[in-house]
């Protein structure tokens, strides 16, 4: 299926379709609110921003392997990239897979660098993109992904020493893949020191995660989390509150972290688009997606704005505008009513990978697509900005996509620091 990328989830889920409670309690001040309220913001400067995914190599490395040379000139190249678009934001995947695009103590050396998890790639990957980052004006967040472990399941591939070889009761083999169970608080608790600790080493200026939680359903499977469940569920009515309320901790936990740590490090979250369909809850949107983040990955997105939980969201509104059964123009104004009044951010993900990709629908064959997006976008001022995926799409711009959001909307750069 060639590069596997976060993305391919998200829309194999729509194409089905077409196709807290217990532990946590609401908050109960203003100061609780601080752990995601938006107070180290960018000003009234709209964020540019675009994904750069080294998970598979899908945009860098371009191989595992390479001399260290040729990555740094390949990540430059990157960055260039994001200055000639008037870009301003890079969200820079350092976790992909439970392991370090830095010298971390807690996790291996990333497998995408060497081509073996665990070597020294004889360079810092982290402080290097971190600091041409910074000299070419660009905010770079950490984007870290807390649960999947690998894209296989066979533990003895992991390096020596992994924590989940550690602990193999950490971890869950679901769909061909591992994943650390978010139901163990041992397991919670590891996550987010492993993550943070990128913070606390390297000046990144965020802490970025994706849309994986617990993952996307795989059909005939069932997530083998019951023993978890039978110890740590007690007092909730059924295991997907339970699962629910596993995922709020650890934001709401992360948050606290970060904010402790660097109180002007920016924490947030891009789910996939829809919350829950108006079908099954009169507050969410006018979809009908197969794939819910609310019902199949356990992530109350919705909770997490409405408390302040987080300090920015970007929904990864992937589908054109009139798309039947997830419509851009509805759940861009359902995300605008979502955030209005909480503080936080929203910003919104753009499918770029799609324009000009020959098994896409008619409406991506158009280079003018994205820009209309944008221009939609115009006439919601909750909307703050928005970003691409990915890296590699803003380089080649297959048809001409990004050149026009360029031409239509970011004709002078808007710089954040």
């Amino acid at each position: 299926m060639g590069h596997l990328t976060r993305r391919t989830f998200a829309a194999g889920g729509l194409g089905a379709a077409a196709g807290l409670t217990g532990a946590l309690a609401p908050p109960a001040a203003a100061a609780e609110r601080g752990a995601g309220s938006g107070t180290a913001g960018h000003g009234a400067t709209e964020v540019r921003a675009m994904w750069l995914a080294t998970v598979d190599n899908r945009d860098w490395p371009s191989s595992p392997g390479l001399p260290p040379a040729e990555q740094r000139a390949e990540l430059l190249a990157h960055l260039d990239a994001a200055v000639e678009r008037r870009l301003n934001t890079v969200y820079f995947q350092v976790r992909p897979t439970a392991d370090a695009l830095w010298e971390s103590p807690y996790e291996p050396w990333s497998e995408w660098l060497t081509g073996e998890q665990g070597r020294d790639p004889g360079w810092r990957p982290v402080e290097f993109a971190v600091r041409e980052a910074h000299r070419r004006g660009l905010r770079i967040e950490g984007w870290f992904n807390p649960y999947r472990i690998a894209l296989h399941d066979d533990p003895s591939r992991l390096a020596a020493g992994h924590p989940a070889r550690l602990h193999p009761e950490w971890a869950v083999s679901y769909g061909g893949q591992l994943y650390y169970n978010p139901g163990i608080p041992e397991v919670r608790r590891f996550v987010q020191v492993a993550m943070v600790d990128a913070v606390r080493r390297h000046p990144l200026d965020g802490v970025h995660w994706d849309d994986y939680f617990y993952p996307y359903p795989v059909e005939g499977e069932e997530f083998d989390d019951a023993a978890a469940f039978a110890e740590y569920g007690r007092g909730f009515p059924d295991v997907a509150s339970w699962r629910r309320a596993n995922v709020d901790l650890l934001v709401r936990e992360t948050a606290l972290r970060v904010r402790r740590l660097r109180p002007r490090v920016r924490f947030g979250v891009s789910p996939f688009g829809v919350w829950r369909n108006a079908a099954a809850d009169p507050r969410g949107s006018a979809t009908e997606a197969g794939v819910t983040t609310y019902d199949d990955l356990y992530a109350d997105t919705r909770k997490w704005a409405r408390r302040g939980w987080v300090d920015y969201l970007v929904p990864q509104l992937y589908w054109n505008i009139g798309f039947p059964a997830a419509d851009y123009a509805e759940l861009a104004r359902w995300w605008a009513r979502t955030v209005r009044g909480t503080g936080v951010d929203l910003y919104v993900g753009e499918a770029l990978y799609k324009a000009g990709d020959p098994e896409q629908s008619a409406e991506w064959q158009d280079p003018d697509e994205l820009s209309r997006h944008l221009s939609l976008c115009r006439r919601l001022p909750e909307v703050r900005g928005h970003s691409f995926f990915s890296a590699l799409e803003v380089s080649q711009d297959v048809i001409g996509a990004m050149d026009a959001v360029v031409r239509d909307h970011y004709r002078h750069r808007a710089m954040l620091r």
